[in-house]
């Protein structure tokens, strides 16, 4: 049977299967573009600016398109948003198909990908609960969006080995920009919720009004302090150190296929899991999660063959899952939906945005410390911020919520 949130909210419902498709090619493109570099000559350094290129411009323009989204239509933003990144993915394509790629042209088109991402996201964030008629429906709604990201996670590797077995890695690029095509059309056809967000004002005071939004929440700058940590200190661990991991000491692509697999196995029983539970305290249970997400770097370096680490990875994930849906679902419960874009946007900005300093230094510092010594260092830094994190009692205690409130942004607290 359908989960609820399906069965009842019919745009949620429209949302959530124009995403879908797109999420697998992202997952596809995800384990491609790394040995996409590597292919046409790229260094173990070249791998990590790529993929910093991916999220650097959220720190130039995530707090702008917060604003944007909270001023603006999102599902129009949303629509343009796809277009772009349709475009840079059959370009990236092209390029690799006809042997003309350079690592360069990745690394620029990967920062327009970003650039579009940047506009997407906050946008996204305050169009979901627009789709959503019962606020009990918005954890399921996140839970959903989880699983979607975790089905990718299973499938794209698998289509993604497949397709570059038979076209390479531009094929599995092109492939991921049809993705976005699909993505266009169901959006073209969404009818959300109209949110009421008063008169526009200058864009600077919107900017402003979105910091006071965070800053008056000790609970949100704190937890965001702790996101900061897990994606600039983390993250890198998947997006530069493990392809190269598993391509020195494994069996490359196939390995870290295997280990991304079980990765999204665990997600999707983690967001199972949070159909159905509904935890009494959502930031309590995410700072956990947090701490359990953070073994994978350590995991990632044990030494261990390949299948106990991809065992390993699989409850690392469900933390990780319950980390992400958790947090997202407290600032949809608690967030007026007239300034959750920009709220969100800070939340991306210290998330996609943080990535890119971790991902450019964490193959200096590997070289230096030595890749496993990193590794395990990573995780310890991630769980001492999620530990900081169930100390505080504004995180610790902070009850379940749910608001309809569109006014403009104030002081709140706790």
């Amino acid at each position: 049977m359908l989960p609820a949130v399906l069965r009842e909210e019919r745009q949620f419902r429209l949302l959530f299967l124009g995403q879908a498709l797109s999420v697998v090619g992202d997952r596809i493109t995800g384990v491609v573009l790394p040995f996409a570099v590597l292919s046409i000559g790229g260094s173990v350094t070249d791998v990590g600016l790529v993929a910093a290129a991916g999220f650097l411009p959220f720190i130039l323009l995530g707090l702008i398109g917060g604003v944007l989204a909270d001023r603006l239509e999102r599902r129009r933003i949303l629509i343009a948003s796809d277009a772009v990144r349709l475009a840079t993915q059959a370009t990236a394509g092209i390029l690799l198909v006809s042997g003309h790629a350079e690592v360069w042209h990745l690394a620029a088109l990967t920062a327009l990908f970003g650039a579009a991402d940047s506009f997407f996201s906050p946008a996204f964030g305050g169009l979901l609960p627009q789709t959503i008629a019962e606020p009990h429906h918005l954890q399921s709604a996140n839970a959903l969006r989880g699983m979607s990201y975790s089905t990718g996670s299973i499938v794209g590797p698998v289509l993604g080995g497949l397709l570059v077995a038979a076209m390479g890695e531009g094929g599995a690029l092109l492939v991921d920009a049809g993705t976005f095509g699909v993505s266009v059309a169901c959006l073209l056809f969404l009818r959300p919720r109209v949110v009421e967000r008063g008169d526009p004002e200058p864009f600077a005071s919107d900017l402003r009004g979105g910091w006071r939004e965070v800053r008056s929440r000790r609970w949100v700058w704190t937890f965001l302090l702790a996101v900061v940590t897990y994606h600039v200190i983390v993250l890198p661990s998947i997006f530069v150190l493990g392809p190269v991991l598993m391509r020195d000491e494994l069996d490359g692509a196939t390995s870290w296929a295997i280990i991304v697999t079980a990765f999204g196995l665990g997600s999707l029983v983690a967001d199972l899991l949070l159909l159905k539970w509904r935890p009494r305290f959502a930031l309590r249970a995410a700072a956990c999660g947090l701490a359990l997400a953070s073994c994978q770097a350590v995991i990632i370096g044990s030494g261990l063959p390949i299948l106990a680490i991809a065992a390993v990875e699989l409850l690392a994930a469900v933390g990780v899952s319950i980390f992400f849906t958790l947090w997202e679902t407290s600032l949809q419960e608690h967030i007026p939906e007239a300034s959750i874009s920009r709220v969100t946007s800070y939340d991306y900005a210290a998330s996609a945005g943080m990535i890119p300093p971790g991902a450019v230094v964490a193959g200096p510092v590997s070289a230096a410390l030595g890749i496993h010594a990193t590794l395990a260092a990573m995780s310890a830094c991630g769980i001492l911020a999620a530990a900081l994190c169930l100390a505080t009692p504004a995180i610790r205690n902070l009850p379940r919520g749910a608001v309809r409130d569109t006014a403009a942004p104030g002081p709140a607290g706790p």
